[in-house]
């Protein structure tokens, strides 16, 4: 059952955003395909964690849950600022911390 409006956030390395992507989108129900990674990969590319306008928002709408994930690079390192917000049931805000605390080791 999914749950009033959540957010979950954190950072993860640059390297990671992809497959980070994958497993979340899973999670959701969603089946992410080279086209959604290519739209990413090419906005995120001209974002920027230190300007509040600087983030990217991409949805991820599956069958049961629709989460926004917010994604915006470090301008002086590797990392990616994300957040996912939207209707989260608290599993998937469970697995999306977790998620986050994985792609975030080195």
């Amino acid at each position: 059952m999914a749950e009033a409006e959540a957010e979950v956030g954190g950072w993860i390395w640059e390297r990671n955003l992809r497959p980070f992507l994958e497993v979340l989108s899973h999670y959701v129900g969603y089946d992410v395909d080279a086209t959604d990674w290519a739209t990413v990969a090419g906005a995120v590319e001209e974002t920027d964690d230190e300007r509040s306008d600087g983030w990217y928002a991409y949805p991820l709408a599956g069958a049961a849950q629709r989460a926004e994930v917010r994604l915006a690079r470090s301008v002086e390192g590797d990392e990616v600022s994300v957040t996912v917000r939207g209707d989260l049931s608290p599993e998937l805000r469970i697995r999306a911390d977790t998620l986050l605390s994985a792609y975030a080791m080195p």
